[in-house]
This record gives structure tokens, C-alpha cells and sequence, in this order.
């Protein structure tokens, strides 16, 4: 089993930043990829980014230029800068890592929201 703790989530104004970590302990020997979901009360949850052991990104539409996703492989930890947040950014986020074999552990979840 692996276990994530999350931090860093909390309440800004709209175009102030955070950042939220996720740190993974246990069996992280298979991860393949970690990264941060999101989801708003009423709605699906979505893909914000995800980073692979090799450093390569992908990133939801609604985040690209403002999040950055980093990995330190050493710490198994992920970093989510968010930049010039949004109302439209409040959610609770997710992080996940996908093992090699398809296999996902999530995180339980940490509240963002943004006043306008």
C-alpha cells in the first residue's frame, strides 16, 4: 500500500498563489506517475497535472500557464504551484499516483477555495 499526505490547501483571494504538496511513503517502488485531481461540488473530477518518474507533464486546459507541477523523485514528493488562482478554482484537490500497472491510490483530499 502506499500512503500520500497532502498540504497546503486553504483560502486566497483571486490572483494569489499556493502551493500544495504530496508526499507518498510505502510501496512506491511501481509508481509510474503522481499528480493532483480536482473536484467542485456538482461536477466531475478533473485531471489538473500529472508528472511520470521521467519529468514529463501533461495538464488540464483550465490550469495551463498558471499551475506547475513539480517532482523531487528523491522525496517521492509532487508540488503544485498555483498561480493567479481563480474563483473558478475552488475545489477540493486530489492527489494520485498511478502505479505501473494501471493501479491508483488517492489522497484524502484538500480544500482550495478562492474569494473573489
Amino acid at each position: 500500500q502506499v500512503q500520500l499526505v497532502e498540504s497546503g490547501g486553504g483560502l486566497v483571494q483571486a490572483g494569489e498563489s499556493l502551493r500544495l504538496s504530496c508526499a507518498a511513503s510505502g510501496s512506491i517502488f511501481s509508481i509510474a506517475t503522481m499528480g493532483w485531481y480536482r473536484q467542485a461540488p456538482g461536477k466531475q473530477r478533473e485531471l489538473v497535472a500529472s508528472i511520470t518518474t521521467g519529468g514529463i507533464t501533461i495538464s488540464g486546459d483550465s490550469v495551463k500557464g498558471r499551475f506547475t507541477l513539480s517532482r523531487d523523485n528523491a522525496k517521492n514528493t509532487v508540488y503544485l504551484q498555483m498561480n493567479s488562482l481563480k474563483p473558478e478554482d475552488t475545489a477540493v484537490y486530489y492527489c494520485n499516483v498511478m502505479f505501473q500497472n494501471g493501479a491508483r491510490s488517492w489522497g484524502q483530499g484538500t480544500q482550495v477555495t478562492v474569494s473573489s
